[in-house]
């Protein structure tokens, strides 16, 4: 894609800068892993079971471990790679949790840990057709992101999209003792696995929720994890929703006193356990207030959108 600097009525074609090592990708990315991919930063060049892992992060939104590999050159199969470092990952445990705690102030536990949502990320400044292709699976737990550098200090980051993904990589796991390893012990959740066998009308709620959401403004994507489904913009969670079998129950990602609710009907869980994030949750079983929560969720947008 050509970026273009618009001058009054002229235009001047932005030029992409190449990276010449991979190491370039990585220092860069390590250093604003929260901002590009809302990620917590734990090692680099972490080494375990014979294999180098470029930069090992955290999830704490869905609580796993995240391997990040950076590639410059075209060559190499993502799916075989990937499930290789899953497998190390799921056959070390330990090692990974003694990585996390000997670089962060809080201690991470071993049953803390949700390793059923681990995932790999790929960042290269092209991917194959191959590679691209080789992703078109609805339950993969590996990204693709294009990340490309322009003059005037630009920086341009763009996931790869399976291309209608419907199969399941399942149906070639026996090819491969590590994909049917990985394929037990992780899942990759989706829209789908939270509206099954749910009544019509909390699907139809649900629905109308999403597209209201939506709709607050540019850049908002819906992502499925085990426990709900999140509405985040630039990699944070805004708002998350739970389906319920009589309505829903969400959770507006603000901390207490800094969401203006002048209807107070929202219930300050800050010192409750809950699932989702932000200490503001509200169940309902109609759109009555839908409108209302929308503009709430407007408040947590405007902070979050640059």
């Amino acid at each position: 894609m050509n970026l273009f600097q618009l001058h009054h009525q002229d235009m001047k074609e932005i030029r992409e800068i190449p990276f010449e090592k991979e190491k370039d990708i990585q220092h860069l990315c390590e250093k604003n892993l929260k901002q590009l991919l809302g990620l917590k930063f734990i090692a680099s060049e972490f080494r375990v079971a014979g294999f180098r892992i470029d930069t090992l992060a955290f999830d704490d939104q869905t609580q796993s471990f995240v391997i990040i590999e950076y590639k410059n050159k075209k060559h190499s199969s993502v799916i075989d790679q990937g499930y290789a470092y899953l497998s190390i990952m799921l056959n070390n445990k330990a090692d990974f949790i003694l990585e996390y705690n000997e670089n962060q102030e809080k201690l991470l536990k071993r049953n803390s840990v949700d390793w059923s949502q681990s995932r790999v990320i790929f960042i290269s400044p092209e991917f194959t057709t191959h590679q691209k292709e080789s992703i078109n699976f609805r339950d993969l737990p590996m990204e693709l992101w294009e990340i490309k550098r322009y003059e005037n200090d630009l920086l341009q980051m763009n996931p790869i999209r399976p291309n209608g993904a419907s199969g399941s990589i399942n149906t070639i796991s026996n090819q491969s003792e590590a994909i049917e390893q990985v394929s037990r012990e992780i899942k990759v959740f989706t829209e789908e696995d939270h509206l099954v066998r749910k009544p019509d009308e909390v699907i139809d709620l649900y629905q109308q929720l999403k597209e209201e959401i939506l709709n607050v403004g540019d850049n908002i994507s819906v992502k499925a994890t085990k426990l709900y489904i999140a509405f985040t913009v630039h990699k944070r969670n805004m708002v998350d929703v739970l389906l319920l079998k009589k309505g829903l129950k969400i959770w507006i990602n603000a901390k207490r006193g800094e969401l203006d609710d002048p209807m107070d009907l929202f219930r300050d869980v800050a010192n409750t356990g809950h699932w989702g994030n932000g200490d503001y949750e509200i169940q309902i079983d109609d759109e009555k207030h839908i409108e209302y929560i929308v503009d709430l969720v407007k408040q947590v947008y405007e902070k979050n959108k640059v």
